[in-house]
Parts: structure tokens; C-alpha cells; sequence
């Protein structure tokens, strides 16, 4: 029974993906060994810490910030790019522990820098999102001059960072193939998807009438909130030219980013703790996603409720799905929208989609068809470790 102990950047739970993901990985974990978990958290979390969860809270670092800047541009092994540090206390409080400890599970490199420690020996780095991959989205959105220089340094930063990954950790987990190659990292990286826990029982559909289109997803999530505003800004109308009585409805607690009142029949409906009611009456869930990075839990969510699926491509990132396979897949405003409708018009055609993503979520996408993975990782990252 290996000694475990893992960092990540909030507590666990089902709120958002990266909760999630935590939360399924820790249940894994204490399947083969003893855990210890501490949630290394920036101050932007106000998030209840569940029983049994260390804490740490970090605290901005203010030290010169134009020598930070100059630094996050050009020094790979720079460990302050993020712009968060754990106090010197808790920082030695935790280094002092890790020689106990058979193997350290690292759940973001924002983690590992905060703690101000380059090496990590018998160690997982889990990079659930590619930071640079979310940074060349960025470039992708239509930057001015300026904007487009700043963010290239950004992105480049971000590049040779991630090409040092094999030097600081044993093991690498990404949640895609596509992450995989797109590292290009010689040894030891393993593919631990993103996934969704299987329901007890198969879902039953009962589509309401009106029709429902749904999101899911955390608002304060700046892709989340630019993806739900877009659709509805955009897209929205589209759909209500053809179905004048359709309703679109957000789970979700509205904020600064999204409002509440986001126009006509549109039902933002805050934070549902278990959403499966409310899901088997839409017609279809949108991931109107233009922004970000990794693979999105949204989608096996929704796989996991056989919910038929509308997704941007960006949207879908490292799924092996194929457009009118397992679901419909758009980019354009007037693409999204007539995907909706024929959706909706098309029911039979839908659930025949559905059903498809369903098998292939029980086969690959679900924690009881991953948990495997994590363990063989921790097997060989132990072996690696000596």
C-alpha cells in the first residue's frame, strides 16, 4: 500500500471539471494506497474544504513585478510566472514531508511553482489543461498588434516551460492523446482522460415541450462565460427564428461575466446539485466553447446522460468523436444554430447519436474504465523512482 500524497489547486467536488477530475483521481488513488490530500489554493477560490483536507492558502507574490515579467518571458526555470507563493512556513512544512511519502501526485505546474521546488522525485505531474494550448487560443481570437506580440511572448514562455516537464517530474499525465503530441515529451507520459463517474442506472430521455436547449458549466470560468455569451448573443436568435418557442437553459450561477437576464427565453438557473432531472429534458447541451484549453468534463457528463451533443471543435479537444458519429460538431454562429434545431426536429436521429457516445462513455470516458490507467501509472512511476 504505497504512502500518497497529493496536491492540487481546490478541494474536491463535482462543482466544475477540475473539482472533479481531483475528486475522481484521489478515489482511484485510495484504492491502491493511503492518501493524503492538500488543496494548494489561490485566493480567487472561496470553496468549502470537505473533511480531511489540508489547505494551503497562497498569497499573491509582489515582489519587483517588471523583473517577474522579464523573467516569466525569457527564463524557463523561472518559478514565479504564475504570480502566486506559498508562505516559507508551509512551503518547508511540506517539503520536509515528501521523503515520506512513496509518491507525490502534482495536479498543475501552478501547484509545484507555488511551493517555489523544481526537482520532484517519485512525483505525477497531472497537466490537466496545456497551458500553452490555451494561450494560442488566444491568438486565434482576433488580437490587435500589440495584444497578438504580448501574447506570442506568453505563448513562447509558455512552450519552453513545458518542454522542462521531464526534467522536474518522474511522470507526466495529460488527459488526451492530442496533449501528448503536442508536448512531443520523450518518456514517461501517460493519458489519463478526463471522465464522468457512470450513472446506476441507464438514463431515460423525456424531452420537454417547449423544446430545451442546455449548458452546463461554471460562469466565473472566463471560456464558460464568453462561450455562453456568444451563444446567446449570437446563436440564440438563430435558433428562435426556426423555433419560436424554444427555451435555452443554463446551469450555472450567473455573475459579473454572465447576468441573469441574458435575453428572451433564456433560463439561467444557478448551481443545481444534481442536474440529471433537469438534463433528460433537454433536447440537446451546447458547448459553445472558443476560448481555453484541455478536455472539457462537460462532455462526458453529457455522454454519461446519453444527452445528445452540439459542440464548437475546440469545444471537443482530444475526444476521438466524430461529427454525426456521437454528436454534431460547429463553429460558426449559423452552423451552431441549425445543429440545434435539426436536433430538435430530429429526435429519433439524436437519441441514435446519443446512444452511440453513451457506449463509447461506458467503454472509455467513465472513472471505472480509467481508474486502470491511474493505477498502472502509479505502478510504473513508482518502479521509475526506485
Amino acid at each position: 500500500m504505497p504512502s500518497i500524497l497529493y496536491l492540487a489547486p481546490c478541494p474536491p467536488g463535482k462543482t466544475f471539471g477540475q473539482a472533479s477530475r481531483v475528486a475522481q483521481i484521489v478515489s482511484g488513488l485510495k484504492a491502491i494506497g493511503h492518501v493524503d490530500l492538500i488543496a494548494v489554493k489561490s485566493p480567487e477560490w472561496l470553496l468549502e474544504i470537505p473533511p480531511g483536507c489540508g489547505v494551503i492558502d497562497l498569497q499573491r507574490d509582489t515582489a519587483r513585478p517588471l523583473w517577474r515579467t522579464f523573467r516569466s518571458a525569457f527564463d524557463a526555470r523561472f518559478m514565479g510566472a504564475y504570480g502566486f507563493i506559498a508562505k516559507e512556513s508551509d512551503r518547508a512544512a511540506i517539503l520536509g514531508k515528501l521523503p515520506r511519502y512513496d509518491l507525490v501526485w502534482i495536479h498543475s505546474l501552478r501547484v509545484a511553482d507555488a511551493l517555489q521546488q523544481w526537482r520532484w522525485p517519485r512525483s505525477v505531474m497531472d497537466v490537466d489543461d496545456v497551458p500553452s494550448t490555451w494561450i494560442q487560443t488566444e491568438l486565434e481570437s482576433g488580437l490587435g498588434v500589440v495584444g497578438r506580440s504580448r501574447t506570442w511572448v506568453r505563448w513562447h514562455a509558455a512552450r519552453r516551460r513545458e518542454q522542462l516537464y521531464g526534467d522536474r517530474f518522474t511522470t507526466i499525465s495529460v488527459c488526451s492523446d492530442a496533449d501528448r503530441e503536442y508536448l512531443s515529451l520523450q518518456k514517461n507520459v501517460h493519458v489519463i482522460p478526463n471522465g464522468f463517474a457512470t450513472p446506476e442506472h441507464a438514463p431515460e430521455r423525456r424531452a420537454a415541450h417547449p423544446p430545451r436547449i442546455g449548458f452546463i458549466g461554471t460562469l466565473e470560468f472566463r471560456p464558460n462565460a464568453a462561450g455562453v455569451r456568444w451563444f446567446a448573443a449570437d446563436v440564440w436568435p438563430r435558433v428562435k427564428q426556426q423555433i419560436a418557442d424554444a427555451r435555452f437553459r443554463v446551469i450555472g450561477a450567473p455573475g459579473k461575466d454572465v447576468p441573469s437576464n441574458l435575453g428572451p427565453d433564456i433560463d439561467v438557473l444557478g448551481y443545481v446539485d444534481d442536474p440529471a432531472a433537469e438534463f433528460a429534458t433537454w433536447s440537446a447541451m451546447v458547448v459553445p466553447l472558443q476560448l481555453g484549453a484541455g478536455t472539457r468534463v462537460k462532455v462526458a457528463e453529457a455522454f454519461s446522460r446519453k444527452c445528445p451533443l452540439v459542440s464548437t471543435t475546440l469545444g471537443v479537444y482530444g475526444y476521438n468523436v466524430e461529427h454525426e458519429r456521437e454528436l454534431l460538431i460547429a463553429d460558426s454562429a449559423h452552423e451552431l444554430a441549425d445543429a440545434c434545431v435539426r436536433l430538435i426536429r430530429h429526435p429519433e436521429e439524436a437519441a441514435a447519436m446519443a446512444n452511440r457516445a453513451w457506449s463509447r462513455f461506458r467503454e472509455e470516458w467513465s472513472w471505472d474504465a480509467i481508474n486502470p490507467r491511474v493505477w498502472k501509472m502509479v505502478e510504473e512511476c513508482l518502479r521509475a523512482g526506485g
